[in-house]
């Protein structure tokens, strides 16, 4: 975790009103992003999270972000940094942060799986590398999670394909698809699959009330509820949920124990400093639902819905590593979320259904010595570039960098 504040660098006056970096701006999945080449940013990686807060607009008592690249919701407010690996087995290096609208922190502690749709083709339009064919298979290392995800899509005259029939929950228009394997995903940040070393725990809540919970690793850490033990149907709406405070609050304590139990803080104080990680959803048994489209899914059409938080708010789609580990989680015998899946359905891909449709992913384990492991996870999204040139940056928000390099 990152502040801009405290961080030891020394602030030269203004030389200049504004500074510029190259950058590009890119849709992966239901998230959007600045796509950075590590190559032009400060080599002191110290002065980066100043940066990005500039470039973004955050830290806005608003929350709008008006004065930046950011959208006002955690979605929208991230940054990727790739540049080539030297790493055996891997093409490109692709580290994630996230940001916070009205805040200045910037989080590395979770991978964005959404934002990794778009990590292959940049690679690939920026020349990064320089497959041969009508195919991609671009080897992507996530610094934030130490794990290799292969990103397979459509070439277009030696581009990232854009065109396609794939249509994504959450995403108007049609797009070319992008698979995304992500190897090895369990224990990336906890170092086990199941960091508490059970399928299910016990949460006890301010006011002594206690919940049943899964919590599991596998593309980022998340912990997972029952929407009925908060008193909700789980086919509650974003707008919803954001109305009611203290179902926020009671996520809010139920991610910093959760934290606490997987081993990421030391205490309830410090796990509200990592905002990123884990994250929080409720789930309820496949149900008729209405999504924000107007559309109605079935419950012959979903296996689960599921409703997750990102940074306090709700998400209005599904973050690409929460399904992963929604997926993963299924797999495992005696979970909270194996438990709400029609169990002869466990050799298909699992049908999540959330506010913006029903998103299909799989997850592949196994048992050794006694103990559960990912040994992959599959999902399709899409991505398009959306903007490249320059990202500028008030002098007066990035006092402490400088003359920042540029091309």
């Amino acid at each position: 975790m990152y502040s801009i504040e405290n961080q030891g660098i020394t602030r030269p006056a203004l030389i200049m009103q504004q500074r510029k970096i190259p950058a590009v701006f890119m849709r992966g999945g239901t998230s959007k992003a600045l796509m950075f080449h590590r190559r032009d940013l400060p080599t002191d990686a110290r002065l980066w999270p100043e940066l990005f807060v500039a470039a973004l607009g955050a830290n806005d008592p608003y929350g709008r972000q008006l004065d930046g690249m950011g959208g006002g919701i955690s979605s929208l407010s991230k940054v990727c940094v790739i540049s080539p690996s030297d790493r055996p087995g891997a093409d490109i290096d692709y580290s994630f942060f996230q940001l916070t609208p009205t805040t200045d922190l910037v989080d590395p502690s979770a991978s964005c799986g959404n934002m990794s749709a778009a990590v292959g083709p940049f690679a690939v339009d920026e020349g990064l590398v320089s497959p041969v064919g009508t195919e991609a298979c671009v080897r992507i290392f996530s610094t934030n999670t130490t794990r290799m995800i292969h990103s397979s899509f459509s070439l277009d005259q030696g581009e990232a394909a854009v065109d396609g029939k794939m249509s994504l929950p959450g995403v108007a228009g049609f797009g070319s698809p992008v698979r995304l394997e992500f190897k090895d995903p369990g224990g990336g940040a906890t170092g086990h699959l199941l960091p508490t070393g059970k399928p299910i725990d016990e949460i006890r809540l301010p006011g002594a009330k206690s919940i049943v919970a899964s919590m599991a690793d596998a593309g980022n850490p998340c912990v997972f509820i029952q929407a009925r033990d908060l008193g909700l149907t789980g086919a509650e709406m974003p707008d919803d949920i954001e109305r009611n405070p203290e179902i926020l609050e009671s996520l809010e304590a139920i991610r910093c124990r959760a934290s606490v139990s997987m081993g990421i803080a030391r205490d309830i104080g410090e796990a509200s400093r990592i905002p990123g990680i884990p994250k929080v959803a409720f789930l309820s048994p496949a149900q008729d639902m209405t999504t924000l489209a107007g559309n109605t899914v079935s419950a012959a059409e979903c296996d689960i819905l599921v409703r997750m938080i990102s940074l306090g708010q709700p998400h209005r789609a599904i973050p690409v590593t929460g399904a992963l580990c929604i997926a993963a989680t299924a797999r495992v015998d005696g979970s909270l979320v194996s438990g709400m899946f029609d169990t002869t359905r466990c050799g298909s891909e699992l049908r999540l259904a959330h506010p913006s449709g029903v998103t299909s992913v799989d997850a592949k384990l196994e048992k050794r010595n006694g103990n559960w492991y990912a040994t992959s996870a599959t999902i399709y999204r899409t991505a398009r570039r959306l903007m490249d040139g320059y990202v500028y940056m008030p002098a007066a928000r990035t006092p402490g960098l400088g003359v920042v390099p540029e091309l």
